[in-house]
């Protein structure tokens, strides 16, 4: 079975499954056009997109943090499933103290709403500066395609419910002691993971970098729709694999199973259990 939870420094971290989200295999793209997409996806033998929805709960001296926050009840009854597990890891919404943002998409910020209530009434939302600043501004609504815009609402809802909340980091900053966030541009403007560095291993988890965690390992061309930024996406995935792989990171992410390593394996990666 799969790892669900590791220790790294003063911290206990635990995956929250937050659902599964499903799509037709339409949604794939791959750097080199259709055929090689069509012939990537003959070889993965699958006939549709399944991915699990996850965030993550980290506990430490410093209290209860978040890293990403669910989706809540705005994608129907396969997803929203975060609160009751923080219940099962014995976490009320008043015990979060903070919640690190990967990015603005909703699989990943809407969990952060009740309603036109905070979900969290104590926690202070940590977001990368570029994801904030960019969507942030209506002036960029008409730089994104229109089916692309959601995470302008979802940030101007953020501002309004946890105004006096929101601190924003740069790309390579310091989130919280020990904690960096590591920029990986292309699926929003300033997406990014969080690095999580303890004396003798350290952890990566890196939002969407991949959603197929397997498929686009072994061929980081294959691509989304939902990127914003296809090629930049991909140069982020290239650019993650080879470094999480060099540095011998656990790795996990919003759309991974478990905690993993990234290995080379011929042109591409493996993602192996830890």
């Amino acid at each position: 079975m799969i790892q669900q939870r590791c220790r790294i420094g003063a911290y206990e971290i635990s995956i929250l499954h937050d659902g599964v989200f499903e799509a037709p295999l339409d949604v794939l793209i791959h750097a080199d056009g259709e055929t090689a997409r069509d012939e990537a996806l003959a070889r993965w033998g699958k006939p549709k997109v399944s991915v699990v929805v996850n965030c993550f709960a980290l506990k430490g001296p410093d209290g209860i943090t978040l890293i990403d926050a669910g989706t809540g009840p705005s994608w129907g009854a396969a997803m929203g499933h975060a609160p009751a597990a923080m219940a099962a890891a014995g976490i009320a919404a008043g015990d979060v103290a903070r919640i690190l943002i990967t990015h603005l998409h909703g699989d990943h910020a809407l969990g952060l709403f009740d309603g036109d209530k905070p979900f969290f009434p104590n926690a202070e939302i940590i977001v990368p500066e570029a994801d904030f600043g960019f969507y942030g501004d209506e002036a960029n609504r008409a730089r994104v395609p229109e089916k692309k815009q959601g995470a302008f609402a979802i940030t101007a809802t953020l501002k309004k419910l946890y105004a006096g909340r929101i601190r924003s980091v740069p790309a390579g900053g310091e989130a919280r002691p020990g904690m960096t966030l590591i920029p990986l541009p292309g699926h929003t403007f300033g997406h990014g993971g969080y690095l999580i560095q303890g004396e003798d291993d350290s952890l990566l988890l890196w939002g969407d970098a991949l959603h197929l965690s397997d498929l686009q390992a072994s061929d980081p061309d294959i691509g989304f729709v939902y990127d914003l930024d296809a090629a930049t996406a991909l140069a982020s995935r290239r650019g993650i694999l080879e470094r999480a792989a060099h540095e011998n990171w656990l790795v996990s992410g919003g759309h991974v199973e478990g905690f993993r390593r990234v290995v080379r394996k011929g042109a591409g990666y493996e993602l192996q259990p830890a």
